[in-house]
Formats: C-alpha cells, sequence, structure tokens
C-alpha cells in the first residue's frame, strides 16, 4: 500500500550435518589376564546405580556385592546443572572400588528337595541415612536388607602401666603410705582394701574401615524364583515379585509380608502368563507397574483394593491376525520395565526391542 517493495522469502539453512555418537569404554573393571579363564562365580549377574549416580553396586553369581563409588567428587555435578551449563565437562566420572561383602550363601530347601542358587537376581539402594548406606539384594528365594558404613578401628599400642613392676599384694610399685592410704605414682590414691591401679589402653592411631552388616532377612514368602524387588518413594516399603505374585513388605518387619497381586489360576492348566518384572512409581507411593510374559505391562493403584485383581491401566501391543508363530511368545516377552525420573513413562525390553509407553 505504501509503495514498499515486499521483502523476498529468504531460504531456511540447511540443517548441520548430525554427528555420529562415539561410544567408547571410559572405564573397565575386573579386567583379567591373558589367558586366565572367567569363573563362573565370577559373572556378573545384578548392577544398580544409586539415585545420585554417586555409588555403584554390582552383584554376580557367586553371591558376592561389590561396591564403587565416585572419585571426582569435587569436579562432578547433577545431570540436571550440567544439561544447563553453557560448557562441556572434558573429565568423564571415574568410579573406584570401595567394599564387597558375601551377600548369598548357597542353600537347599529340604522340604521341596531344590537347591537354591547364590546368584544375586537384583539390587536395589535404598535411602542414605546419616552418612550410612542401605541396599536391598536377592536371590531366588531370600532377600536381605544390608546396611554399609565407615567404622573408626582404634589400634592400641601399650597400657599405661607395666604389670611386671606390680607387686604381688596388689599394692602398685612404688607407692608411699600416708596414713591409712597408699599414693599411687600418678598422684592418685589408692586406699586400704581397694583394687590395684587401673591399666588404661593408650589408643595411638584410628584408621577406617568400611563394614556391611545384614540388618534384615525376608524369607519364605515366595514360591517361586524372585524376578524383581523394588523401593516405594515413601522410603517405608518395597515389593518383591516371583512368577506368579507381588508381595509388599515393610523395610522394619522381616517375618510378614502381604500379597498385593495374584495371578495364579485355579488350575494350574489354564496358565497362560507370568510376572517377568515388578517396580514403583517414582513418586507415587501408591502406584506400580509390573509387566508378564505376553509382552503387557499393568497398571496398578493400591489404594482400589488390598488385592489388585484388576489393573488401572494395561498398555499393550496387539498382534497382527495371522502373525502368530512358535516364537511369538518368547518374542513378545518383557524382561524388564523402568518409569522415567518423572514418572510419565515406561521403558520396557522385551528379545528385539525396546518400547516407551505414556
Amino acid at each position: 500500500m505504501n509503495g514498499a517493495a515486499a521483502p523476498e522469502p529468504t531460504e531456511a539453512p540447511a540443517p548441520s550435518p548430525q554427528v555420529p555418537l562415539d561410544w567408547r569404554f571410559s572405564q573397565v573393571f575386573g579386567e583379567r589376564g591373558a589367558g586366565e579363564d572367567v569363573q563362573d562365580v565370577d559373572i556378573i549377574s545384578a548392577i544398580e546405580f544409586n539415585k545420585s549416580g554417586h555409588h555403584l553396586a554390582t552383584g554376580d553369581r557367586g553371591g558376592r556385592v561389590v561396591l564403587f563409588e565416585r572419585t571426582d567428587a569435587k569436579d562432578h555435578v547433577s545431570r540436571k546443572d550440567a544439561e544447563k551449563a553453557d560448557y562441556s565437562i572434558s573429565r568423564h566420572p571415574e568410579f573406584r572400588y570401595k567394599t564387597e561383602f558375601q551377600s548369598h550363601e548357597p542353600e537347599f530347601d529340604y522340604l521341596k528337595s531344590l537347591e537354591i542358587e547364590e546368584k544375586i537376581n537384583k539390587i536395589k539402594w535404598c535411602q542414605e541415612t546419616n552418612g550410612a548406606s542401605f541396599l536391598l539384594s536377592t536371590n531366588d528365594k531370600t532377600i536381605k536388607f544390608w546396611k554399609v558404613q565407615e567404622k573408626k578401628v582404634k589400634k592400641i599400642c601399650e597400657m599405661n602401666m607395666n604389670p611386671s613392676n606390680a607387686p604381688a599384694n596388689g599394692s602398685p610399685a612404688g607407692s608411699t603410705m600416708c596414713g591409712s592410704s597408699a599414693r599411687t605414682p600418678n598422684g592418685g590414691i589408692l586406699k586400704p582394701g581397694g583394687l590395684p591401679l587401673l591399666r588404661l589402653p593408650v589408643v595411638t592411631s584410628q584408621e577406617t574401615s568400611l563394614a556391611a552388616n545384614c540388618r534384615r532377612v525376608y524369607a519364605h514368602a515366595h514360591d517361586y524364583h524372585i524376578n524383581s524387588i523394588s523401593n516405594n518413594s515413601d522410603g517405608e516399603t518395597f515389593i518383591s515379585a516371583d512368577d506368579l505374585r507381588i508381595n509388599l513388605w515393610n523395610l522394619e518387619i522381616s517375618n510378614q509380608s502381604f500379597n498385593i497381586v495374584d495371578v495364579k489360576p485355579t488350575n494350574m492348566e489354564d496358565l497362560t502368563e507370568v510376572i517377568t518384572s515388578a517396580e514403583f512409581h517414582p513418586s507415587h507411593c501408591n502406584t506400580l507397574a509390573y509387566s508378564s510374559s505376553k509382552g503387557s505391562i499393568r497398571l496398578v493403584d493400591l489404594r482400589q483394593s488390598a488385592l489388585c485383581d484388576t489393573h488401572s491401566k494395561l498398555f499393550e501391543q496387539h498382534e497382527a491376525p495371522g502373525s502368530r508363530s512358535f516364537f511369538t511368545e518368547i518374542i513378545a516377552s518383557i524382561s524388564d520395565i523402568k518409569f522415567s525420573m518423572d514418572g510419565r513413562h515406561i521403558l520396557s525390553r522385551d528379545y528385539m526391542t525396546l518400547k516407551v509407553s505414556f
């Protein structure tokens, strides 16, 4: 209208080619020598970071739990802060060996004539308290609650009195009688009929060592192999799941649990699927999800009923007609599920794919 020429449309800049990610090992644990055979007990069967990412726990087939901790504690920042920062962190996180302990031993169930392996199936970190770390570890049948903390060990090199200098009658050597009392070399007074001079230890040094103590043992609650455990956001309860049931535990009560999910049919011949994994919601203490061997994920609300026979939401992928084969159920079986940090998404892993549900 005003006679000015309309600006010519400019072409959008061509997108820069995406640089492929370069994956490499930043740190390797458990290196073996040339020609050294790998023992079956040394094979890792479970691994778990704690919530902050500063500690790492691994479990093996020999029933051992090995803990690692970050050594660059002064340099590392949280993941959220690192994403907001306008600089790149050139140094990779480094972990060092912290401690290890024997979590489980091989057992034998004489009632069922069943040998129970010591292999660690799952490890879960609990909330830290007063500088001590807590974690849950489980094999096929038994769950244990561990406390790992630093303890100062005092070393004693000598006593403050040489016992060879003390006379046989109990009076300290070099004491002088003063009326009805005896004066000891260190200035104290020994009354008649009293005990010999008290020998006190002299502490020369204090060493710090890590000690792992088993605080609770949760046993005899599962007829089938435990495949997963998960902590609740309330910090007081956790769940354990086997092929057909999910039990709810209180961390302070080891002799009682509540069965909240039971998929065992009246007739075992009618069994069509089993539970493969279960996990609590990261922030809602009343919500949990569990997966099945048929590729479905069920969301459960504990507020609905004591026994969660029905689900709040079902995630499953329908099969195309005529596509079912002998390997269909094997490929569709979900081996593990994880909630995202905000709890809005569920990542599931089956035989060949990863799927995100929301």
